[in-house]
């Protein structure tokens, strides 16, 4: 016979992978070895990553987060976020003779250079992408205004009138849903028979792996949280994944002072997975809340295991 004051049963189902990817340990790692090596303050332009507990985390150490490079003083160290930027922003470092460390993810990069590829092939491109997002504004960058047009639906795709479908190409954001990507260029392709694609997939590892091991939790799951921040595009794809996946709620939340624990009441099964810019502590606080107040059933679902590294910045290597 229980008990009544034995908590009652939850089966927690962790999502494996989740949290950091290569790029986003990377790019904290830019700061914090330039911290070490030059001294605060170091500027970031942006937010390194979309998490606002590894930036106050930074801050802490000396780096000031800035929007555009108007607000570094003369001599001082700048570093460029992990989303990428346009190529106007080295540009005017290099004029005012700034030193500055690029913590683009490597993935973006190669977006990137896709993109000028298509450009100098003589084609219109195509990016799959959303709206304001730092990635695709950095993307944008990269071309003469007027090269690359944003396409952010499959209505969109459908619609889309260039000027010579022969020459037509496309890119995506790196951190876009697997799924919803996949509609519009199945339109793209539709349409154009001829455009050209990325030799290998824009979307990156790190956001197709987290996807992955949310589709297979949510069938089981009442509710799905997801931890990371409202402008983290990897961590918002989660919960829209979630929901498409069969989870019955799923939610977003940044900290476990989020959780409103009335949404628990009549939850048996509860997944738990972290955008690609949420730190593992934030992750075990939930769990830590969660074991005060259930008993607890734990499994760990794991879809497959990430080694990837990604070198650093010359630079910052050297004695």
């Amino acid at each position: 016979m229980t008990d009544a004051s034995t908590p009652r049963q939850l089966t927690l189902l962790l999502a494996c992978p989740r949290g950091f990817c290569a790029g986003v340990e990377r790019a904290i790692r830019i700061v914090e070895l330039s911290l070490a090596k030059y001294g605060a303050p170091v500027y970031v332009r942006h937010e390194i990553v979309h998490n606002r507990f590894v930036v106050e985390r930074l801050e802490r150490m000396g780096a000031v987060f800035i929007d555009e490079l108007d607000q570094v003083p003369d001599g001082a160290c700048v570093i460029f976020s992990a989303h990428g930027v346009p190529k106007r922003v080295p540009e005017e470092a290099r004029r005012r003779k700034l030193f500055y460390l690029n913590a683009t993810c490597p993935l973006v990069s190669k977006v990137h250079v896709e993109a000028e590829r298509h450009y100098h092939a003589g084609r219109h491109v195509l990016l799959i992408g959303h709206a304001g997002h730092p990635e695709v504004e950095g993307t944008l960058g990269q071309l003469p205004e007027g090269a690359i047009t944003l396409i952010e639906s499959a209505e969109q795709a459908a619609t889309v009138r260039p000027c010579d479908p022969q020459k037509l190409a496309f890119i995506t954001q790196t951190t876009l849903s697997v799924d919803d990507t996949s509609e519009i260029v199945a339109v793209l392709r539709s349409r154009f028979p001829a455009i050209a694609g990325p030799h290998r997939e824009d979307i990156c590892y790190a956001t197709t792996n987290r996807q992955d091991a949310v589709k297979a939790m949510a069938p089981r799951c009442d509710l799905v949280l997801v931890i990371g921040a409202p402008n983290s595009s990897n961590s918002l794809r989660l919960v829209e994944v979630a929901r498409k996946a069969g989870a019955k709620v799923a939610a977003l939340i940044q900290h476990v002072s989020d959780i409103d624990w009335r949404w628990l009441d009549g939850v048996s099964t509860l997944g738990l997975s972290s955008g690609a810019s949420a730190p593992e502590p934030l992750m075990e606080e939930v769990v830590a809340a969660l074991s005060k107040r259930f008993t607890l059933a734990l499994e760990e679902l794991s879809v497959t295991r990430e080694d990837v590294e990604f070198n650093m910045p010359r630079a910052l290597l050297a004695s």
